[in-house]
Formats: C-alpha cells, sequence, structure tokens
C-alpha cells in the first residue's frame, strides 16, 4: 500500500468496529485528526507510552484479521481489476465508434460500465 497512514486507516475503515471504544477514540485521534501523542495523552490524563500502547495494540488487532481474512487485498485487487475492466470497455467503445457504429455493440459497453460502477459503490 501507499504508505502507513493510508494502510491503517484502510485497516481502520474494515476492522475498526472490532476495537474497543478507547482504541478506537486514540486511533481516531492520531491517524484521522493527526494529533501527536502527546496531546492525545494530555488530554485524556495518561502517559504518551500509555497511548502508544493502545494505538499499537490496536494496529496488531487489525492487522492480525486482516491477515487472517485478506479482505483489503482482496478489495484492492477487485478494485484494480473493475478499473481494467472500465478502461477495455472505454477503448471497445472507441473502437466501436471508429469503425463499426454498431449498436448492439453500444449498448453491451454500456451495460458492463454501469456493471463495473455498480462494483466500485
Amino acid at each position: 500500500m501507499k504508505n502507513q497512514t493510508y494502510r491503517m486507516t484502510m485497516l481502520y475503515d474494515f476492522y475498526g468496529e472490532l476495537l474497543t471504544e478507547r482504541q478506537k477514540e486514540f486511533f481516531d485521534l492520531y491517524y484521522n485528526e493527526d494529533l501527536s501523542l502527546s496531546e492525545i495523552a494530555e488530554n485524556s490524563g495518561i502517559s504518551r507510552q500509555g497511548v502508544r500502547d493502545v494505538i499499537v495494540r490496536a494496529e496488531g488487532i487489525m492487522q492480525e484479521v486482516e491477515d487472517k481474512t485478506g479482505l483489503i487485498r482482496r478489495f484492492l485487487q477487485m478494485r484494480e481489476n473493475v478499473d481494467a475492466i472500465s478502461a477495455a470497455a472505454a477503448e471497445i467503445k472507441t473502437i466501436n465508434y471508429r469503425q463499426y457504429e454498431d449498436p448492439r455493440i453500444d449498448s453491451l459497453v454500456g451495460d458492463i460500465t454501469r456493471a463495473a460502477q455498480a462494483l466500485r459503490e
């Protein structure tokens, strides 16, 4: 994946509900609100190390579930494949427009494009 923050937010999007409320709160403040460990610690009344421990534990829980299920990996692969399907449909549409002008091909390309869009949502 692109970077650590992106990877962690993907983990949170997929597996955040597995965390305790405190883990969710600290994780959100650190990764989404961009607060430092010291800022979170000050606001929560615990040590910086305590905040770090909660966040590291949350990361570990979510990473362990991803290692077992592979949901994010499969999601990213599916997204790449849907993008490839959409690109191929666009190319077919262009070729049809330039060479064949077959309304059935246009209709099928529309079906493919709509199905790909539905998969993205």
